[in-house]
């Protein structure tokens, strides 16, 4: 069940992340609140998360879900560079979170 929660919690950290880009400074009410509450659920789960993993496995693991998903949007709605050299470096995070899952 820790990974789900963490699966979980990365993914909402994507959504706050992202999220932030929408509120302008925390100018706008709408994302504003829907940021924070995706900041507030994602920091939860990550504790929730905590109890059945190491630390370092959950942080690292939950920052890189953040990292790559983060990244993907990026590119996708903002029009983000997509250079072979990103999308490479993008990869790699994407593997270490694969290997810290099949290490732990």
């Amino acid at each position: 069940m820790s990974w789900i929660y963490l699966a979980l919690a990365g993914l909402l950290e994507i959504g706050w992340a992202v999220g932030l880009k929408y509120t302008q400074g925390f100018t706008r009410l709408v994302p504003t609140v829907l940021t924070v509450a995706s900041m507030a659920a994602s920091l939860g789960l990550l504790g929730l998360a905590l109890r059945g993993l190491p630390l370092g496995t959950a942080y690292a693991v939950w920052t890189g879900i953040g990292t790559v998903g983060t990244a993907v949007l990026g590119i996708a709605l903002f029009g983000e560079p997509a250079t072979a050299a990103r999308l490479l470096c993008i990869a790699l995070i994407a593997g270490g979170i694969i290997g810290l899952k099949l290490a732990g």
